[in-house]
């Protein structure tokens, strides 16, 4: 039986499309070597479990899965940013409809949503993300954490929004200004596929 491989997620946009707040520079390194590295990352673990199983080897179960989970949990996490970012326009992006509607009861506002996000970017220890989930539990959006890429995301917690804090994802651009890279992703959030991931929960 043939087994399924995990796979690069073509850009819903050009690689030019966020500029002047990602440049294609930026977006290629991103895109193209480090969620590629993750993908194959991922692809060759599996490929070691399927062949240790078929040999009837036994490996270091734990490290496996430690490193699995990583590398797949950058595949994930980067197939949603790319989807809640989009081309750069000259009017101002606010969300709008449900996800208006959340922010607002749960923030009271949504400049005090954007100001607790973005401090939620900026502090995440290391390399790590910024993310918006819906606890399906309490029907209320929560801010967290992800350190690294360990999601541990269970079902009644669904991705409404993340944003990559890992210096891989700014360092062209922005240098060390990581603050200045967190501003900007708010000119190129598309809070309609926000909204989309929203309504179909």
């Amino acid at each position: 039986m043939k087994q399924a491989k995990y796979t690069l997620p073509e850009l819903p946009y050009g690689y030019n499309a966020l500029a002047p707040y990602i440049s294609e520079e930026q977006l290629r390194l991103h895109h193209d070597k480090h969620h590629q590295a993750y993908v194959n990352g991922a692809n060759a673990l599996l490929d070691k479990l399927v062949n240790a199983r078929q040999a009837k080897n036994e490996i270091e179960v734990k490290a496996v899965a430690r490193e699995l989970s990583f590398n797949i949990g950058g595949h994930i996490l980067h197939s949603l940013f790319w989807k809640n970012l989009q081309a750069y326009q000259k009017d101002k992006i606010l969300p709008s409809g449900k996800i208006k509607e959340i922010l607002e009861d749960e923030f009271g506002s949504f400049e005090v949503f954007k100001n607790e996000f973005t401090k939620a970017a900026q502090s995440v220890e290391g390399s790590g993300w910024a993310v918006l989930f819906f606890c399906k539990m309490l029907k209320r959006p929560i801010i967290g954490q992800v350190e690294k890429h360990n999601m541990h995301v269970l079902p009644l917690f669904p991705v409404l929004m993340v944003l990559d804090g890992w210096e891989h994802a700014y360092y062209v651009d922005y240098k060390n200004d990581k603050a200045k890279y967190i501003d900007a992703f708010w000119n190129i959030v598309n809070w309609e596929t926000v909204n989309k991931r929203l309504e179909e929960l």
